[in-house]
Formats: C-alpha cells, structure tokens, sequence
C-alpha cells in the first residue's frame, strides 16, 4: 500500500495567488487579478417592464371584440391581447406588435393564451378566424380614435388576399 506524502494532523497550507504581473510560462494573468474587477454589464438587454402605449391604454373600457363563448362581456376587465402565432411575429421572448393584437375581455383572453380551455365547439383554426376578426373589427376601433393610420386601398387589396 503507497502512503500518502501528507502528514496526519497537519493542516493544509494555503497559499493563494499573489502574482499581480503576467506568469512567466504563459503570460496570463492570475486569478486574483481579474476578481478585483468587476465584469462589465451588457447595457439594453434587460427590460424595464412592461411598456404601456397609447394602443395598450386604449382597450380600457371598450368592448370586447373577440366575442367567443366564455365572454363575460365586461369593459373593465377589456385588455389588448396579443396575438400568439409565429406570423404576427411572436416568438420565445418576443410579444406580438400592438398592431397584430385585439380587444378582449379577461376570459377570451384567457382561452386565446391558453390559461383556460378552448369551448368544445372550438376548433384552433375557428379561434384564429375569431382572432383575426377581432383584429379587423379594434383596427377599426383604432382608426376612428386616430391611434392607427389608414391602409392604402393597394395594400387592404393584398391584405385580403393571404
């Protein structure tokens, strides 16, 4: 059996790094050098919180325009919900632009993020046509407020075509 070259009862002696200039052998710097400083914060990546636009305010006290069978058809619960698909440009992390959004009251909105479940006679593609329906009919909304310019004939033409 080898024996261990450590004496019993002795304490370990530490020793740490002291070195402040380069290593010969390799150059780099010691540890302890880079722990006086602190690394440097990458500045606009964190959010501030939520940010409140006139649109997002706007759907306070209106109607809900989504209308599906769970509605409770209150003004005061009534928010701006954002669309949930890939095409209106949600993602991980990413909400939807308020244009790609609708009037909802607190239980449509919960069935169109999926807190609450969808009514039986509600298929995924009959909620997006509810969901698109209701961003036509608050675009609307929004336009007579002056909160969302118009669309040039052209471009409602090709609108109605994808």
């Amino acid at each position: 059996m080898k024996r261990s070259p450590m004496n019993p009862g002795k304490p370990l002696a530490g020793s740490p790094f002291k070195r402040t200039s380069p290593m010969p052998s390799t150059g780099m710097l010691s540890v302890q050098a880079f722990q006086r400083t602190a690394p440097k914060r990458k500045v606009g990546l964190k959010s501030k919180g939520p940010v409140s636009t006139a649109i997002r305010r706007s759907a306070r006290g209106q109607d809900c325009t989504l209308r599906l069978a769970v509605c409770n058809f209150d003004p005061d619960t009534t928010v701006l919900c954002h669309s949930n698909f890939l095409a209106d440009g949600k993602g991980v992390g990413l909400k939807a632009p308020d244009t790609a959004a609708a009037f909802g009251c607190s239980a449509c909105h919960d069935v169109l993020d999926g807190r609450r479940p969808r009514p039986a006679d509600l298929s995924l593609a009959g909620l997006e046509a509810a969901f698109r329906a209701a961003v036509g009919a608050t675009h609307e909304i929004l336009r007579s407020m002056g909160l969302l310019a118009s669309v040039p004939n052209d471009q409602k033409q090709n609108m109605e075509h994808t």
